[in-house]
């Protein structure tokens, strides 16, 4: 298993808020957390970037467990719901730069790692831009370029198609599909299962902090509107992307 993450449990201020939280992930699948609100799944997102430090537990990664927050930090990238709170740069070339550059990478490497980014995630024509300027589907996808920049091992995306329109969450439905098809990790925390769940390989259910269910997206996909997730009434899994 890739990705094994053995009873995780975070407490703040006394209140334990992920439950002994066990799953695991294949390595260049797609898995997606949901449940509703309040649910811990995007608290279970940041104890495994480093950003909240479980009191127990265990997450190991290809066969060797992360101990600290470095490792983690590391091993997993992380676009939050708002992408606008990840750039740092003055342009989309110089956001895409900025990780590979604090990694110390040489400076014709960094060149290379940047032109990549903008042709993979469609951004050369807007790659002098001010990232403020950019749609919201472009801010998304320089995020998660500039998430990929720093060669991290699994990609978390905390609900990918928040405030998109149409046409950016085809194009981000289809950039999840080219990375699966590339070997890369994914791991979605969304309730926006309808748009995009024939895509996945594996679905998680939470509820108050802890797993409900777990199993292929097909096998716990009727699981899903009695947790809070909107399927329309009489859907088949093949049914459930906005893609044609």
């Amino acid at each position: 298993m890739y990705l094994s993450v053995r009873d995780l449990t975070l407490a703040i201020e006394g209140k334990e808020l992920l439950h002994s939280v066990s799953f695991d992930a294949e390595e260049g699948t797609i898995t997606v957390i949901a449940g509703r609100n309040g649910s811990g799944k995007s608290l279970l997102l940041k104890c495994l970037k480093g950003l909240e430090k479980p009191q127990a537990g265990s997450i190991t990664l290809d066969g060797r467990e992360l101990k600290g927050r470095k490792e983690r930090m590391a091993a997993f990238g992380l676009v939050f719901q708002d992408p606008s709170l990840q750039a740092v740069g003055s342009t989309v070339e110089k956001d895409i730069a900025f990780g590979p550059e604090n990694m110390g990478l040489p400076r014709e490497r960094i060149r290379e790692i940047v032109d990549s980014m903008c042709r993979r995630f469609s951004l050369d024509r807007i790659r002098k831009d001010r990232p403020e300027v950019l749609s919201g589907g472009e801010k998304r996808r320089l995020a998660i370029a500039g998430v990929l920049a720093m060669d991290v091992k699994v990609l978390l995306l905390d609900e990918p198609f928040a405030n998109l329109d149409y046409p950016s969450t085809l194009m981000m439905i289809e950039t999840l599909i080219e990375l699966r098809e590339s070997g890369q990790t994914v791991i979605i925390v969304s309730h926006e299962a309808e748009k995009f769940l024939r895509h996945t390989d594996r679905t998680i259910i939470m509820a108050d902090g802890r797993i409900a269910a777990d199993g292929s997206s097909r096998d716990v996909m009727p699981l899903l509107k009695r947790n809070g997730i909107y399927i329309p009434d009489g859907a088949r899994i093949e049914d459930l992307s906005w893609l044609a």
